[in-house]
């Protein structure tokens, strides 16, 4: 099973996510995906197995990956700032793959339903979900 891990600006969400499933879970092999070398280099550090970083690198693991997890807006273009193009939002948003998508309520959009939590408890919900599908 190929679960790639994908953020970008400082990487703290996708570093929190890799910690989180390394130590519950030492023996899968996570992929940690960057827009931005920062990015892919906080999930590194965290336990990824393997990194690469940019649109391209995007693009090419969203095809094969079986689960796909982020902040939301990996799937919006434009988002994080302007780091995810529109070639990032299609690629994850075409992607076979489960998306287990982190709620973060900014660059200009709001999810409905989704209770304002500390984004910790939003990354334990995203773990367990990952977690059932193992």
């Amino acid at each position: 099973m190929k679960i790639t891990i994908i953020d970008g600006q400082g990487g703290r969400i996708g570093r929190t996510v890799i910690e989180q499933l390394k130590k519950r879970h030492g023996d899968l092999e996570l992929y940690a995906v960057g827009t931005n070398s920062i990015a892919t280099a906080e999930m590194l550090k965290a336990g990824a197995d393997y990194g690469a970083t940019g649109d391209n690198a995007v693009i090419v693991n969203a095809a094969d990956s079986d689960i796909i997890a982020g902040p939301i807006g990996i799937v919006f273009a434009n988002a994080l700032l302007g780091e995810i193009t529109p070639a990032i939002a299609t690629a994850i948003g075409a992607s076979k793959a489960f998306k287990v998508l982190i709620p973060v309520n900014r660059c200009n959009h709001y999810v409905a339903g989704c209770v304002e939590a500390p984004m910790s408890d939003l990354i334990r919900n995203a773990i367990e979900k990952i977690e059932s599908m193992l």
